[in-house]
């Protein structure tokens, strides 16, 4: 039985390792589940919850789910590496906040149009800091079974965890998973020395459908925006409708401080440190430049706001 220190502890595993806590978690393959259509599972009725905000791009209904948070000790090994935790604190403190820690929320999103019902990212699943998306899924409307698409910006833990339930069956089992190609052949890599990820893998490969970094993947609605650095294949992408639209931008920025006002900053999860943080700087430019509405998986829930250039700085300015 887990104590409550036990969960608290939970809550600050480093971010690296929640993939591995999935993979441990799923090391038996999975066995066949009985499926239910999307078109005959009941809907549940919409509930308020904290853990749900509901929102529109254009006339699609949107959601932001929360999975979950965690936390992470300035002690200058993930944030900042290479500088002192005292230049991070000096941050935090100008933003009014503790200087100890770095809080970094998990919330994929919800979005629902006439035909689909698509969900980026998949939270932590069974891993450490998370495990709530499936409540806050069916508290806004939705089943697991009537998930039709999913969009994996990236496969570390906290993003593509939530694929697999704790028996290794698929959590979303009547969706098409979506995935750059660079980052599914990325993933498939080290299957062959990790039997936890092979099963994994052999879960989701009968539903992936992989694409091209960029690709227009449904036209009109979700195109893929091709953000390099973070990982092989890490993607963005740009949900539209009409005249409006939204970019969740996966793992471009983890918070909402130090990632924005010290873009240069290294950070422990970039695989290519200089890439990504020549593309952190690119993308904070051009879309304060452009007043694009972003949506932040990791920033303060529910992730939604814009960026914008304040002297030499970059500044995240949350949607009231």
């Amino acid at each position: 039985m887990k104590t409550r220190r036990d969960f608290h502890k939970s809550l600050r595993l480093p971010y690296y390792a929640l993939l591995i806590s999935l993979l441990a978690a799923c090391g038996k393959a999975p066995q066949p589940q009985p499926m239910q259509s999307a078109e005959s599972a009941p809907a549940p009725a919409a509930i308020a919850s904290a853990d749900v905000h509901e929102f529109k791009i254009g006339t699609l209904q949107a959601f932001a789910l929360r999975d979950g948070t965690f936390v992470i000790p300035n002690d200058g090994k993930t944030f900042a590496v290479g500088r002192s935790p005292d230049d991070v604190a000096k941050l935090l403190t100008e933003a009014g906040l503790p200087t100890t820690e770095l809080s970094l929320s998990i919330q994929p999103l919800l979005v629902k149009s006439a035909d689909k019902v698509l969900l980026f990212d998949t939270g932590t699943g069974v891993g450490g800091g998370g495990g709530k998306l499936i409540e806050s899924l069916r508290a806004a409307g939705v089943e697991p079974t009537m998930v039709t698409d999913i969009f994996i910006s990236h496969a570390h833990g906290d993003h593509a965890g939530g694929l697999v339930d704790s028996s290794g069956a698929l959590a979303f089992p009547n969706a098409t998973l979506r995935m750059s190609t660079p980052e599914w052949e990325a993933f498939k890599a080290g299957a062959a020395q990790d039997a936890n990820r092979a099963a994994v893998i052999q879960a989701v490969t009968p539903k992936v459908e992989t694409f091209a970094p960029g690709s227009d993947i449904l036209p009109s609605l979700v195109k893929a925006v091709e953000i390099k650095g973070h990982t092989p294949g890490h993607s963005g992408y740009l949900v539209t409708s009409g005249a409006e639209s939204l970019l969740y931008m996966g793992d471009v920025a983890h918070h909402y401080i130090v990632s924005v006002q010290q873009p240069d900053w290294t950070i422990q999860f970039d695989r290519d440190a200089p890439t990504a943080q020549a593309s952190r700087k690119e993308v904070l430019a051009a879309n304060a430049q452009s007043g694009q509405r972003i949506y932040a998986v990791h920033f303060p829930f529910p992730g939604l706001g814009k960026f914008a250039q304040r002297g030499e700085r970059f500044v995240w300015t949350p949607e009231q």
